[in-house]
């Protein structure tokens, strides 16, 4: 696999600067039952990297000091992780949101039975990813018969109440494009998910995110391979509007890796990228204070483009 960090590292990304804490994202470790090309994290059901019970602890201690309002568990599959139901438990009884960024097919693993409903019991904030509403689309970038897993965890999902009207459980697609394209406009391609998956299948759900697919692990090295990334990375930059800094993610958000290392965003954190509030090469939540955030700036490099480019992209969608 290509190392793309080197060919990210030489930017001229302006400045940007920490705001109060709200969210910590967490990526519980690699291990996944999918492989898919577009993810970031290079994860797969050969992965075994997964954060200790101890980290776990420390997770919580944190969110708690920091009085964050928010919790986004990712990976790899977030579920798989074995002390999933512990996180997510303890994390509802600090009052704290939690955010499950679900592959959907792990719902329809006979070995999870039980999860869908667990989820809905905490009332847990799903945001799944569905890149396309078309069977070809979704099993080419995600594996054979991937669509119609996910269709049959959303119908389960919809049972339980997720995506109903006023209902407090809140259903969120993510969309990813095919290839080294930005997403089309979020709103729109929003109504056509809707319209096709309530017409077609009876599915519904609240709200759909478009993402930029990042010029980093395994899509960034498929571009390196097709001769394609600095192609990319021209697009990203010269899509740049500066009225999407003020919303990026890493402002009031922390992410924190398998082994309990602190980075200013998730993409950061596959980079291998310090935080930016610190002189050393990376720091762990058992060293970090909160002082040493306030207004620190933000490690960036070519890859923030991305965040900033058209509409803007972060894991909560369109800017």
């Amino acid at each position: 696999m290509h190392d793309t960090r080197p060919l990210l590292a030489n930017s001229d990304f302006p400045a940007i600067f920490r705001k109060p804490l709200e969210i910590l994202q967490i990526n519980l470790g690699y291990l996944c039952n999918l492989s898919c090309i577009h993810c970031h994290v290079n994860a797969g059901p050969k992965r075994t990297e997964m954060m200790s019970l101890e980290t776990l602890d420390q997770v919580l201690a944190l969110a708690q000091a920091a009085n964050i309002h928010t919790l986004d568990l990712t990976g790899g599959a977030p579920e798989m992780h074995p002390h999933f139901q512990y996180l997510v438990k303890a994390a509802r009884n600090l009052g704290i949101n939690v955010i499950d960024r679900c592959n959907l097919t792990i719902l329809e693993d006979q070995r999870y039975e039980g999860l869908a409903e667990f989820l809905a019991e905490q009332q847990v904030e799903i945001t799944a990813s569905l890149p396309c509403y078309l069977e070809e689309n979704v099993d080419k970038q995600r594996g054979k018969g991937v669509f119609k897993d996910s269709l049959a965890a959303l119908l389960r999902l919809n049972q339980l109440g997720y995506g109903q009207p006023d209902s407090l459980l809140q259903l969120n697609l993510v969309y990813n494009p095919q290839d080294a394209v930005l997403p089309p406009d979020q709103q729109t391609l929003e109504q056509a998910y809707k319209q096709h998956l309530l017409e077609d299948y009876g599915i519904v759900f609240n709200r759909l995110y478009a993402i930029v697919n990042m010029p980093i692990k395994r899509f960034g090295s498929m571009l390196v391979s097709q001769g394609r990334f600095d192609a990319y990375l021209n697009l990203l930059r010269n899509s740049f509007r500066e009225g999407n800094l003020a919303q990026l993610m890493c402002l009031n958000t922390l992410s924190i890796d398998w082994q309990g290392f602190v980075y200013d965003c998730d993409f950061n954190q596959m980079l291998a990228l310090p935080l930016g509030a610190m002189a050393k090469p990376r720091m762990h939540i058992a060293e970090l204070t909160l002082e040493v955030l306030n207004g620190a700036a933000i490690s960036t490099a070519a890859h923030c483009y991305g965040c900033t480019a058209g509409q803007g992209s972060s894991c909560g969608g369109a800017l």
